[in-house]
C-alpha cells in the first residue's frame, strides 16, 4: 500500500523507520520530513495544515493511508478532510482532538467521567486568575489553555513566578493559546506516559515511557520538549496501568463517543504516579516526542498492523507482540535551547554510527546543504538504542554519541537515571 506520513520531526522519522520495515508498505511518502527522513522514505513539500491541500496529494499520489503525526494538523482538522474523502485515516478529528488542544476542555471531560486529576479552576482575565493564585498558594501549575509546542506549562515553586506566569500568558507570550488559562494543583510523584490505540470503542495499551523535560542533568533548568526517554518506564507497572485504564483512559473514551465525537487515533496519557494510583496530568492527541522514538523501535514491522487495525476499527482482533528488552533515546540539541540557537551548524560523524535494528539516529531538526546535514531546529537527533537491560540500551545509546563531531550540540548525560 501507499502510506503518506504527515511531520517533520523526530517522531516521524521513528514512525516511517516502523512502517518502512512492514512488507505491506508499497511507497512511503512523508511531507514535508527531513534530512534523516529522506534517507529512507520519498520527502514532499505540501502545508501539513490545508487539510484541501493534504487530500489533492493523496488522490494525486495513490495514498491508501494516511499519518498524522503532529498535533498542529489534528487541530486544523486534516483528519476531518481526509476521512471524508474517503481516506483511511489514523488520527483523530478536530473535535476530538481538542484533548490535546483544550486543557479545559480535558478538565472538562475528566470532571464528566470522573477520572482523577489535579483539582484546578479556568480564567480569561488575569486579576481573578491571580486572586486565585494568591489563596491557593505556591508551588502551583499554570498553563495555557491551547497548543503552545509544549511550552505553555509554568510549574511556578513560588507566588511571584506564577504571577509572572500570568501575566506573560495573557500579555501574549503564547498567543491565542493563552486566551484562557488553567491553573492546576501541585501533584506530587513520578511522571509517565502511557500510550493506549483506540478506534473510538475499543481500546489497547501499546507501551509505557518515561520523558525527561527539563534541559539539565538532574532534571534542573527550564522545561523543554524532552531530552530523552525510554521505554518501558518501570514506575508504571502492568497493576497501575490496568487501574489507569479503568479509571481514567476508558471512561473518556466512553464519554467521548458519548458526546459524539469518538476519538479515533493513538491517546498518549501523561500520568503522575504515587502510592500505586495514576492521576492525569494531560491527555495528547498524538504519540510524545521523544517517546516514539522508544516505542517504534521496540515494536518495529507491527507497528503498521497496529496503526491499521486503529484506523479500520478491529482493534478487537489485534494484540502487541512484545519483545523483553528496553529502549533508550537521548536528544542532541542544538546549544542555547530551549532559549535561542543557531541553525546551520555542521554534524560530523552521523555515518560513523551503526545503524541496524539495536541502534537507530532518528533526525528531529536536521536539513541537507551543500552535501552535509546541519542542524535546522532546536532539538536536532535522537540517539536511540535497544538493549536486553536498561543499561545495556544506555550504554549503547552513548557509545553512538562518542562517534558525533557537533561541538555546537549538546545533550543530557544521565537519560535513564530514576529508572536506574
Amino acid at each position: 500500500m501507499n502510506i503518506l506520513i504527515l511531520g517533520s520531526g523526530g517522531r516521524e522519522h521513528a514512525l516511517a523507520w516502523a512502517v518502512k520495515q512492514n512488507p505491506k508498505t508499497d511507497r512511503l511518502i512523508v511531507a514535508p520530513g527531513n534530512a534523516g527522513i529522506a534517507m529512507l522514505a520519498e520527502c514532499a513539500d505540501l502545508d501539513i495544515l490545508d487539510g484541501a491541500a493534504v487530500v489533492a496529494f493523496c488522490e494525486e499520489n495513490a495514498i491508501d493511508f494516511v499519518i498524522i503525526g503532529p498535533e498542529a494538523p489534528l487541530a486544523a482538522g486534516v483528519a476531518d478532510a481526509t476521512r471524508a474523502a474517503g481516506l483511511l485515516t489514523f488520527g483523530p478529528s478536530a473535535e476530538a482532538a481538542r484533548l490535546e488542544a483544550s486543557k479545559g476542555f480535558t478538565k472538562e471531560i475528566c470532571d464528566a467521567c470522573g477520572a482523577p486529576t489535579a483539582g484546578y479552576a479556568r480564567f480569561t482575565e488575569a486579576a481573578p486568575a491571580k486572586d486565585y493564585i494568591r489563596a491557593q498558594g505556591a508551588p502551583i501549575v499554570v498553563k495555557a489553555d491551547g497548543l503552545a509546542a509544549g511550552k505553555g506549562v509554568i510549574v511556578a515553586m513560588t507566588e511571584a513566578e506564577a504571577l509572572a506566569a500570568i501575566d506573560d500568558m495573557f500579555g501574549g507570550e503564547f498567543g491565542a493559546a493563552g486566551a484562557e488559562v488553567v491553573i492546576e494543583e501541585f501533584m506530587t510523584g513520578e511522571e509517565a506516559s502511557f500510550f493506549i490505540l483506540t478506534d473510538g470503542v475499543n481500546a489497547l495499551p501499546v507501551g509505557t515511557a518515561q520523558d525527561h523535560k527539563r534541559v539539565g542533568d538532574g532534571d534542573t533548568g527550564p522545561n523543554t520538549g524532552g531530552m530523552g526517554a525510554y521505554s518501558p518506564a518501570p514506575v508504571l507497572t502492568d497493576a497501575i496501568a490496568a487501574r489507569a485504564m479503568e479509571e481514567i483512559v476508558l471512561p473518556t473514551i466512553r464519554e467521548m463517543a458519548r458526546r459524539g465525537t469518538p476519538y479515533q487515533g493513538v491517546l498518549y496519557a501523561g500520568l503522575m504516579i504515587k502510592d500505586g494510583q495514576g492521576r492525569l496530568v494531560e491527555y495528547n492527541a498524538r504519540f510524545g516526542d521523544p517517546e516514539t522514538q522508544v516505542l517504534m523501535m521496540r515494536l518495529g514491522a507491527q507497528a503498521l498492523d497496529l496503526l491499521l487495525a486503529c484506523a479500520e476499527g478491529r482493534l478487537d482482533q489485534a494484540k502487541v507482540n512484545w519483545a523483553d528488552d528496553h529502549a533508550l533515546t537521548v536528544v542532541m540539541a542544538a546549544k542555547g535551547y530551549p532559549a535561542a540557537y543557531e541553525k546551520g551548524s555542521v554534524i560530523h560523524g552521523l555515518k560513523r554510527i551503526p545503524e541496524d535494528s539495536r541502534h537507530m539516529t532518528f533526525h528531529a531538526g536536521t536539513a541537507e546543504k551543500d552535501g552535509h546535514i546541519v542542524a535546522n531546529g532546536g532539538r536536532v537527533l535522537n540517539i536511540t538504542a535497544r538493549g536486553a537491560t536498561l543499561t545495556e540500551a544506555r550504554n549503547r545509546a552513548y557509545a553512538m554519541i562518542d562517534h558525533l563531531n557537533w561541538p555546537e550540540g549538546f545533550c543530557r548525560s544521565d537519560i535513564g537515571w530514576r529508572a536506574l
